[in-house]
């Protein structure tokens, strides 16, 4: 089974949180935050929504930074996903 977005629609995978800080201490589950670095696993194809164009500027393996409280949680075959807006990732992540 496959996730393919509609409009201006991005399926993504939270990166793994880091487990320590940069001290070197161990952080439990409980306080680690989302991490805000995901990667792009699926692109919808834009167009005209609600009357203005929206272009998609990113594709699918980009690492992306996104908003920390968007979209919907999506569970598939025992993965977690997060379907956004292109208009919450709010920058591309370039190594």
């Amino acid at each position: 089974m496959t996730i393919k977005p509609l409009a201006d629609n991005v399926l993504i995978k939270r990166l793994e949180a880091q487990e320590t800080t940069k001290s070197g201490i161990v952080l439990p589950g409980s306080a680690q935050e989302k991490p805000e670095v995901a990667e792009v696993i699926a692109v919808g194809p834009g167009g005209t929504v609600d009357g203005k164009q929206i272009e998609m500027n990113v594709k699918s393996g980009d690492k992306v930074i996104l908003s920390k409280y968007a979209g919907t949680d999506v569970k598939l075959d025992g993965e977690e996903y997060i379907l956004v807006r292109v208009a919450d990732i709010k920058a591309v992540v370039e190594e």
